[in-house]
Order: C-alpha cells, then structure tokens, then sequence
C-alpha cells in the first residue's frame, strides 16, 4: 500500500466562529458546510475540518484538543509579502523568516499562531 496525498485533517476548536474567521479572513481560506451542520475550510485541493471541543464527531483522535496542532501551509506569495499582511491584521510572528526542510526541498517559513494556540507555519518552497 502506498499513500497518494492528503486530503483533509481535523482540528478540534473552542469557538467556531473565531476559527473560521481567522482561517477565511487572515488566510484566504474558503468556508464549506456540509452534512448536518458540519463546517470545513477549503484551500487547493485540501480542506480542515473542524470539530467543537466537547462534541467530536465519532470517530476521533483518542485525546482531541484545542492547540494541539502543528501544521504547514504552502504559499505561492513572496514571504516579505505574507509578513506585511500578517502586521497590518496584527498577528504576531513568532519566528521567521527561516529556512526549513519541507516535504519536497528546502523552504522559507514563518510562524503564527491561530486562535486556539495551534502552531501554523507558512512557507514559500525555495525556486532555483
């Protein structure tokens, strides 16, 4: 067996309308409803779903928490340009610019995080 991509994961949140505010207006996400009142965010081929804290979706992680997570986003957008939009919607940055190693070479990251503490990294993969 051998995995293709991935297609979606699942944050556990406090307050879904902070998380899909942020997500959609910090990020550009997309907001999606679907089957009985279930909310996801939609980016590129990939979407979040999200699950309230306290009333998880069956099944689920065994021990879900709010600010668990550590996830990175890839962009397309020069990172000078992410930072300045990060300042002028006052999300703090928490490090960066720095040079990682992402899924498929090296890339440029910043850090911030969501509103449940979740870590998010955004990243520009490095062009020769």
């Amino acid at each position: 067996m051998k995995m293709q991509e991935l297609d979606h994961v699942v944050l556990t949140v406090t307050d879904f309308e902070k998380t899909v505010e942020f997500y959609t207006r910090v990020l550009g996400m997309e907001l999606e409803s679907f089957s009985e009142d279930r909310k996801a965010l939609r980016f590129g081929r990939q979407k979040i779903n999200l699950h309230k804290a306290g009333k998880e979706i069956f099944p689920h992680a065994r021990n879900p928490l709010p600010g668990s997570a550590d996830l990175c986003f890839l962009t397309d957008l020069p990172l000078l340009q992410v930072i300045e939009h990060f300042n002028s919607m006052g999300i703090e940055i928490l490090n960066g610019p720095v040079q990682k190693t992402g899924a498929t070479g090296p890339i440029f990251s910043v850090y911030i995080q969501n509103p449940d503490g979740n870590l998010l990294e955004i990243a520009k993969p490095v062009t020769t």
